[in-house]
């Protein structure tokens, strides 16, 4: 079964390399950018099935690249998903990863609870 194709966007560089780790190791095709100038280009470029991205970045900070992503053609139907260190687990749990209609997680998160919402957004293909 193939699992979906995941951009992973966050300014930590060992928070992009466990996260790619993890989500590999559960089947998924990860790609990195630690900015969100790079993420925009990779997502245009690559086309993933998912989008997970830090709000809080130098530079183009999370909700600026989301926007941005909504704008473009190639990828406004890309799902994304947020995940931060702005945001703690009680709102995570009793928000249900919901916040201001956005997905959201809190950092560090659950990566099986991250994983069964990829697939939710993202169903598994058979090919």
């Amino acid at each position: 079964m193939k699992k979906a194709n995941v951009l992973f966007i966050d300014d930590e560089k060992d928070m992009l390399t466990l996260m790619a780790d993890l989500l590999e190791t559960r089947g998924y095709s990860v790609i990195t950018a630690d900015n969100g100038a790079d993420g925009l280009t990779l997502a245009k470029s690559h086309q993933p099935d998912i989008i997970i991205l830090d709000i809080s970045m130098p530079g183009m900070d999370g909700g600026e690249v989301a926007a941005q992503l909504k704008e473009t053609a190639e990828t406004k139907g890309i799902p994304v998903v947020f995940l931060t260190g702005l945001l703690s687990k009680d709102i995570e749990k009793n928000n249900r990863h919901m916040v201001g209609g956005h997905i959201m997680f809190a950092k560090p998160c659950e990566i099986d609870a991250l994983a069964e919402q990829i697939d939710k957004l993202v169903p598994v293909s058979t090919e």
